[in-house]
């Protein structure tokens, strides 16, 4: 098993929708997350992917996290195919920099209800949603890691394939 501790460094968390890519970012040491911006996709430069290129060098973070948004049922729709596309852009532009997708299931529901609940109007949402569900599926990594001492979700390659990963 993987002491989590050996793996300290700041993480890029990433949250694909269809209109807005949320991004957030952890502290130095892997322990916390914390909104950075909400980007326009761009379907048509990848000016998105590169925007987050260019953050995790200025970072020097050490992995990136992105959101799978698996159906209830565990399977994968179009959203998911979406996201593991944007991951697969990521890893290959990132080199050696490493891209894991995490189930985030319920992460922009559950960041409505907390945004609601901390008193920012529905109007006012729309601007923050994907930078507080992008927190939210980072710490949930960081948290997941630091309870079993590896790494979650799976490892993506150039391209979006998946990379197996032996079970410890």
């Amino acid at each position: 098993m993987t002491d989590p501790r050996s793996r300290t460094g700041t993480r890029v968390g990433v949250d694909v929708g269809n209109a807005r890519v949320g991004v957030a970012a952890s502290d130095a040491t892997g322990v916390l997350a914390h909104p950075v911006r909400t980007l326009p996709r761009d379907v048509e430069t990848d000016s998105d992917v590169e925007a987050i290129v260019v953050l995790v060098h200025e970072l020097e973070a050490i992995e990136v996290v992105v959101g799978l948004p698996r159906l209830l049922s565990g399977e994968e729709g179009e959203a998911a195919r979406i996201a593991r596309d944007y991951a697969g852009r990521l890893a290959a532009r990132l080199g050696t920099v490493g891209v894991r997708m995490v189930d985030e299931r319920l992460t922009t529901v559950d960041a409505h209800r907390r945004l609601r609940d901390s008193g920012v109007p529905g109007r006012g949402q729309r601007a923050v949603v994907d930078q507080a569900a992008a927190v939210l599926i980072l710490q949930s990594a960081l948290d997941t890691e630091s309870l079993s001492g590896r790494p979650p979700g799976e490892t993506v390659t150039p391209g979006g394939k998946r990379k197996k990963e032996r079970r410890r």
